[in-house]
């Protein structure tokens, strides 16, 4: 229930970071830490999307779409997610807390509403993080099959398991260093495709001509509906800013911050990424993982191995492993994170919400890690067709989040509205309310449907139809079950608490630890200087990392 007195409820644990790790730990219950700082959160937000889905999955969708037909479903998916991330930044800039939008949901919309959300979402990078285990195998196997795929898996198995369980100040400083060198990465792809476009490297000038042989779109419309799912998958990521703001410093900072920024870089990135392949080469390219392909080779490296740039095609597949690396280890973290509320909110055994000393949930990371293992049916005769499935189970399950996420914002501003608690108060406040949000609302729910209708067309495929819509009602089963066996009732907008989880804002400050180099205070190595500079350093440093 909301309270008469507000600032009972501000959470005013911002010296959390600088606590020693062992104080009065009990591994149930205690806080994550909260030492995540402005320019983790957006290459973390970054490094959590720019991974094997764009770098190697781009493939199928460019395949199934053509080049223009890519083009329309990423920036209309793109349109959407800003409007998501406008509604989840609000929300997680006034409250900052590890549930992030599955807390949301459990307290402005419906308890079961939270049940059915949070597993949707453990699913969604479950699912997510075992492609990107099937992807860096298959990127290594471009050098050599010396070694099989699935001692390659193995490994990164347990490379990501022990990366995952250093603190999450260690998470943050790594993730942003491997985000980093992707976004450089794909600047120097830029820059090579327009080289090879124009004639500047190679013996002819491509220009647009794979644009007209053998064509734009590959399946005119079902070509464009088939690629929206792939859409909903590789912009998959997006929304972990809500996630890291419970471990944030100073989220009311960094929170809008990285909801401004990274969202127009990963725009720029992902429309980029797939204009240069669509101009570098066919859509009819064998090469490309499609549903009947037993192996996979990045579009990227396929560009530039074509063009004649072997020693650049290898630095680019290098690069793509150091992404899946970032990639993967974002997606552990996420998963494990969204099962530690679950477990701590009563949705999920007990003994999954234990941390160490350090703060980090070992058991989820362990449990999410194992369920992982589905990857090994990527192997085999049938490869393409699971991998294409986990695809599609992914994006369907990304476009439930997404709508999820836009309801609770919408019943989180309506209750603010019957409690009259005025809007300017929040921190960050979504733009376009409430036509975004709606807007967001329909557009995936009407995506939701849309995305499988190929299966129906003549003949009718049970085997498409099952895999694009079996989520749904084991979606509405999970809720519809919790909501009857707990009779949870739906939230009352007089009663919805707006206040727990609050900081104070004159509480609020940067936590720069130990001064050092990666301190993150005015007087680090790090940010000062000519990179808080208005020089023209400055200006370029801040575009990329914030």
């Amino acid at each position: 229930m909301s309270s008469k007195d507000p600032s009972s409820h501000f959470n005013n644990e911002v010296d959390e970071a600088s606590r020693p790790d062992n104080l009065d730990h009990d591994p149930l219950t205690a806080p994550l830490k909260r030492k995540l700082h402005s320019r983790h959160l957006q290459m973390i937000a970054i490094g959590g999307i720019i991974g094997p889905g764009l770098l190697v999955g781009s493939g199928k969708a460019f395949s199934e779409g053509g080049p223009a037909g890519v083009l329309i479903s990423f920036s209309l998916v793109g349109i959407i997610v800003y409007f998501v991330m406008q509604a989840l930044g609000e929300m997680a800039t006034a409250i900052p807390v590890t549930g992030s939008f599955t807390e949301y949901a459990q307290r402005f919309v419906d308890d079961s509403l939270a049940f059915g959300l949070g597993w949707a979402y453990w699913y969604l990078w479950v699912t997510v993080l075992a492609n990107e285990y099937n992807a860096v195998s298959l990127v290594i196997m471009y050098w050599t099959d010396a070694v099989p795929q699935w001692a390659w898996i193995l490994i990164f198995w347990f490379l990501f398991l022990g990366l995952s369980n250093f603190g999450v100040r260690e998470y943050g400083e790594m993730e942003f260093w491997l985000s980093l060198i992707k976004v450089i990465a794909l600047i120097v792809f830029f820059i090579l495709a327009i080289c090879i476009s124009t004639g500047g490297i190679g013996d002819q000038v491509i220009g647009f001509k794979y644009w007209h042989n053998p064509g734009a779109f590959a399946d005119s419309i079902n070509g464009v509906a088939r690629t929206f799912v792939v859409a909903g998958t590789l912009y998959a990521g997006t929304e972990m800013v809500g996630i890291t703001a419970g471990e944030s410093s100073n989220p009311q900072k960094a929170v809008p911050r990285a909801i401004r920024q990274v969202f127009w870089r990963i725009l720029v990135f992902y429309i980029g990424t797939m204009f240069f392949i669509g101009i570098l080469m066919p859509y009819t390219e064998p090469r490309l993982l499609n549903s009947s392909s037993y192996g996979a080779n990045s579009p990227l490296t396929i560009a530039l191995a074509d063009a004649g740039i072997a020693p650049a095609a290898h630095l680019i597949n290098a690069l793509i492993v150091v992404s899946v690396v970032s990639a993967g280890i974002g997606s552990l973290y996420v998963a494990s994170r969204t099962i530690l509320f679950m477990a701590r909110s009563g949705k999920a055994p007990k003994f999954l919400g234990r941390t160490n000393s350090r703060g980090v949930p070992w058991v989820a990371l362990i449990f999410s890690n194992i369920f992982t293992c589905i990857v090994f049916l990527t192997l085999g005769s049938g490869a393409g067709k699971v991998y294409s499935a986990l695809i599609t189970l992914s994006g369907v399950a990304t476009f439930l989040v997404w709508t999820s996420i836009c309801i609770a914002h919408i019943r989180f501003r309506r209750a603010l509205a019957v409690q009259n608690q005025p809007v300017s108060s929040l921190p960050f406040r979504a733009a376009l309310y409430p036509y975004g949000t709606y807007f967001a609302l329909c557009t995936n729910i009407f995506l939701i449907f849309f995305q499988g209708y190929t299966a129906f067309l003549n003949p009718f495929s049970a085997e498409d139809f099952v895999i694009n819509y079996i989520l749904l009602p084991v979606f509405v089963g999970f809720v519809v079950g919790w909501k009857v066996w707990h009779r949870t009732r739906f939230v009352k907008l007089s009663e919805m608490d707006v206040w727990s989880g609050r900081r104070e804002r004159e509480g609020e400050r940067e936590i720069a630890e130990d001064g050092g180099p990666y301190g993150g205070g005015r007087g680090s190595g790090y940010v000062g200087g000519w990179k808080e500079g208005n020089g023209w350093r400055g200006r370029a440093w801040r575009a990329v990392v914030g």
